[in-house]
């Protein structure tokens, strides 16, 4: 945030930075709850009358795991990417942080600055577990952060260094995915199965074999397997409203955007039981089991059965 050095300097200079009777060799929150500003992108730590403050780009948080031991990784450089601990002369609250203009009380009596240093970053994702049928879905993103090789320079000139100096986990929600499909297919002449809501859609360019007119031997479903050509499987989410007409063209549309997209996982099963609803027409229920849904280096699973709809066909 630009504000933040401005912000800071302002409170020192009421302040006086008059460091009193403070007394500080070493700085440790490993005990403390990470939190955040809600109009700006500073990462916080509080404890009675200290403050460990973490200014970096917002973007930073990418919502995507990191590869094993390859965390992301920022130079500290007193603009983009600071590091401050401000001791106070009082309880020190949310306030004296987020706030554009802070109370006047309590006052920063003493502030190192990182001068040098390393902010390392490992993302996890954060999966709810449904026991009842063994699906996932991400809530969250876990963001570990370690300062490595840190250097903070104190208002007597001193420094004080830290080899490893961890920060802590710093949690971001998200937005679980809508899944608002009420499971009524559609098929282009392509071959390809949609189903789609206002804002989202779920394909599948399923093996014609699959839904062939010919009812099935009850217990015996055709079967096929997710892959990246025949019997792909996409989820797309959009940031627009999707109409019917998106659906069954030569080249996807470039309206609406699309927000995101996951991919089936090769090796999914898919199963299809057909049955007749009369005099040539045939139902094709859809079944995907133990199908991932991966996009980057995330995935959730659909879970052991998920009902991905049913799809009628007729015979001419």
């Amino acid at each position: 945030m630009k504000q933040f050095l401005g912000i800071l300097i302002c409170v020192l200079a009421f302040s006086g930075c008059d460091d009193g009777d403070l007394i500080v060799d070493t700085i440790d929150f490993s005990d403390v709850t990470t939190s955040s500003c809600s109009d700006n992108n500073l990462i916080f730590k509080l404890k009675t009358s200290e403050a460990l403050i973490l200014n970096i780009p917002e973007e930073t948080f990418e919502n995507n795991p990191t590869d094993t031991n390859d965390p992301i990784k920022l130079n500290v450089n007193g603009t983009t990417n600071q590091v401050v601990y401000n001791f106070y002369d009082g309880t020190v609250s949310t306030g004296n942080i987020c706030d554009l203009i802070p109370p006047a009380t309590p006052n920063i009596k003493n502030q190192w600055e990182a001068s040098s240093g390393v902010i390392q970053i490992t993302t996890t994702a954060v999966k709810k577990l449904d026991e009842t049928d063994n699906s996932t879905r991400i809530t969250g993103y876990n963001n570990n952060i370690v300062f490595k090789n840190i250097t903070f320079k104190k208002p007597d000139g001193t420094t004080q260094f830290y080899e490893t100096f961890p920060f802590g986990d710093y949690l971001k929600t998200v937005d679980q995915l809508p899944f608002g499909f009420q499971g009524l297919l559609n098929i282009c002449e392509s071959g390809q199965v949609y189903d789609f809501t206002e804002s989202e859609s779920f394909t599948l360019d399923i093996d014609s074999t699959l839904i062939a007119n010919k009812v099935t031997p009850v217990g015996s479903p055709r079967t096929g397997v997710i892959g990246l050509v025949k019997n792909k499987l996409v989820y797309r989410l959009f940031n627009g409203v999707v109409p019917e007409s998106y659906f069954c063209q030569t080249t996807d549309p470039l309206l609406p955007t699309i927000n995101q997209t996951w991919l089936g996982k090769v090796g999914g099963v898919i199963e299809v039981t057909t049955t007749t609803g009369g005099p040539n027409i045939f139902k094709h229920t859809i079944i995907l089991k133990n199908v991932t849904l991966e996009k980057d280096a995330n995935n959730f699973q659909l879970g052991n059965s998920y009902e991905y709809g049913e799809l009628q066909t007729t015979i001419p």
